[in-house]
């Protein structure tokens, strides 16, 4: 009984691997054909990513053509998302399709929830406030994060273009080896050196190609260097010495910063020692001869 059982389960289980084997051996080649040839994989699913938003932005166009604009506005819109680190065309599009589609959500959502019932006006009014400047709010903070993160990334970068510098690289081939270098460890401003360096490949004058650096950030750190730059190929200096003093002028400024900060905590911790710590202590403190005293008054009076 015993080897009928134990021949059964030898029988099923090389049933089930035969099975296996011969429903799952398209998966397995798919799978080492994407281990031995990566970037197939890579391509596909670049092809997928942009079918997808093309898609996506055909489906948002008709509601981006609701709110009327000019092409002053537009061009401020699209330097905004050029900051933001949105070079897409479809952009400016998407943005406003949010500024259309996000009030109307919010109304339903306020219809739905059944918010709107205490007072419509109010509540539509404020839906349709929040909903058409919510994407610019948004933007905005993209922005001021994307600048924090460049002006973080600066000194660093300043220390690879030295580096390359002094190793015998051109100033146009170390901004884009350090754009190539840094990718991973700072992508917003290795993704800004990188369009530097396409840009000076185009045939752009270096000059301009940091100018526009400079415009597109709009960050005063970059704007200084970039005239660094421009004075020192002007005048002859050596751009080794010259990126290395403004590195360590960059990081004595973040010192110089965060040292104030340090010292302005003092002034900022008035706020909550007077509304919350202090009256605790004095309930502490005075609470129990409050107490006492209350006590005291009662057995005198009584």
């Amino acid at each position: 009984m015993g080897f009928a059982v134990g021949a059964f389960l030898v029988i099923f289980l090389l049933i089930a691997s035969g099975g296996l084997l011969l429903f799952y051996r398209e998966a397995m080649i798919q799978r080492i054909s994407a281990v031995i040839t990566p970037h197939k994989k890579q391509v596909n699913l670049l092809n997928t990513i942009q079918q997808t938003g093309a898609s996506f932005g055909s489906m948002v166009e008709p509601f981006e053509r609701l709110l009327p604009r000019n092409a002053a506005e537009t061009s401020v819109m699209q330097q905004r998302l050029i900051r933001a680190g949105y070079r897409e065309d479809s952009a400016v599009k998407n943005l406003y399709s949010a500024k259309v589609l996000l009030p109307a959500v919010l109304c339903l959502l306020a219809m739905l929830t059944g918010i709107a019932n205490y007072n419509p006006i109010f509540i539509y009014a404020l839906a349709l406030g929040l909903g058409y400047l919510g994407p610019d709010f948004w933007l905005g903070r993209r922005i001021a994060a994307r600048q924090k993160a460049i002006r973080r990334g600066l000194p660093d970068v300043l220390d690879l273009l030295v580096i390359c510098i002094e190793a015998g690289l051109s100033l146009d081939q170390a901004t884009a080896r350090t754009a190539e270098e840094l990718r991973f460890a700072q992508p917003a401003i290795s993704d800004e050196l990188g369009v530097v360096a396409l840009e000076q490949r185009a045939g752009r004058p270096r000059a301009d190609a940091w100018k526009h650096l400079s415009e597109r950030t709009d960050v005063d750190s970059i704007r200084s260097l970039v005239t660094v730059l421009i004075q020192s190929e002007k005048f002859g200096t050596s751009i080794g010495k010259t990126l290395r003093v403004h590195s360590d002028t960059l990081r004595t400024q973040r010192r110089q910063k965060v040292e104030e900060q340090a010292a302005k905590t003092t002034v900022k911790l008035v706020f909550p020692l007077v509304f919350f710590i202090f009256p605790s202590l004095f309930v502490v403190t005075l609470g129990p001869a409050m107490i006492i005293m209350a006590e005291s008054f009662k057995k005198y009076l009584s």
